[in-house]
């Protein structure tokens, strides 16, 4: 199924340009989400990454990762946590962790932060997002999860392959694989 799930994913994925001034192409993930049998698959494929690793709960930062983390939970039969960015518009009202974010893709640095009450010592935890640029989001979460990161699971790597394997990135695809 993960050879039909990556022609999927392939097929359903394009490049828009987003108009004056910008002079680059934005990934439209759009057709992903259109999809039911990526949406299906999707959940199965990216635990199936670190299903024998037994994680015990799924973090994701917002925004993609609030739809693709609960998918990987429902199929490891684990929970699932939030990771907020800092500085949205909600407050949250209970005690956080908080790590910084090397620069991103955009060269912003980000904060990210998980309550602190749904995290136990002894979690093994699986990262989920649906792209990895640089491994910015997965460096940032590891820091803030300590011992109990176990790797991130993505649909798109493009990270180089030295961070890849430091961050213990696995993916569906790499940027190569993406008209």
């Amino acid at each position: 199924m993960n050879d039909d799930l990556r022609d999927r994913l392939r097929r359903a994925f394009r490049w828009t340009n987003p108009g004056p001034p910008a002079d680059y192409l934005v990934s439209d993930r759009s057709g992903w989400w259109r999809d039911p049998a990526i949406l299906d698959g999707l959940g199965p494929a990216l635990a199936d990454f670190f299903r024998d690793d037994r994680p015990t709960v799924v973090v994701s930062p917002e925004v993609t990762g609030f739809l693709l983390g609960p998918l990987v939970a429902r199929s490891l039969g684990v929970g699932f946590v939030e990771a907020y960015r800092a500085g949205a518009r909600r407050a949250i009202a209970e005690p956080m962790i908080w790590a910084e974010v090397p620069a991103d893709h955009r060269g912003e640095i980000q904060h990210l932060g998980v309550r602190r009450e749904l995290l136990a010592a002894d979690d093994r935890v699986l990262v989920v997002d649906d792209w990895a640029s640089t491994g910015a989001q997965a460096r940032g979460l590891r820091t803030l999860l300590g011992d109990r990161y176990l790797g991130t699971a993505v649909i798109v790597d493009e990270c180089p392959p030295a961070v890849t394997a430091e961050l213990t990135i696995r993916s569906l695809l790499t940027g190569e694989d993406l008209p």
